[in-house]
């Protein structure tokens, strides 16, 4: 890891409003108002954020869920994985995923999991070399496409 690079969790709005832009790369239709809306609503379910910053800028983000499912007990579940276009091969996708393994484990999960994009196959190959793997299939039925962001 280089010198100048530092990982932490964000719990609060405030820390995670400023990271609208690095998520506004993978949802291009999201405004910051709904950004922020979700969050509301997100926050208060186990919901929080891993960013790795350089220069204190965020290059790297995902969220994270903590939750209990039936078929696994506890499970933190990766949520929007992103490593800035002009940062990736430098590691900083294994430093969140380093990261989240270690928290994972100090909350007593028993599973990381994780969706890709079916045609996402830069995310699955990364995916696999961190360890994991497919058990099952996410189905989807969209309800009303104008609300996707």
């Amino acid at each position: 890891m280089k010198l100048d690079m530092e990982i932490k969790e964000l719990t609060s709005l405030e820390e995670m409003l400023p990271q609208f832009d690095l998520m506004h790369l993978m949802y291009t239709k999201m405004t910051p108002e709904k950004y922020k809306s979700f969050l509301e609503v997100m926050i208060p379910n186990h919901y929080s954020q891993v960013a790795v910053f350089e220069n204190n800028e965020c290059i790297g983000v995902t969220g994270l869920w903590f939750q209990t499912k039936l078929w696994c007990g506890k499970a933190l579940e990766i949520d929007n994985f992103i490593v800035h276009p002009d940062h990736r091969s430098k590691g900083i996708g294994k430093m969140i995923c380093d990261f989240v393994e270690l928290k994972a484990k100090t909350l007593g999960c028993t599973n990381i999991v994780l969706d890709a994009y079916t045609s996402n196959f830069l995310a699955h190959r990364f995916y696999y070399n961190q360890g994991f793997g497919p058990k099952g299939f996410h189905f989807v039925k969209i309800l009303d496409e104008n609300g996707l962001t």
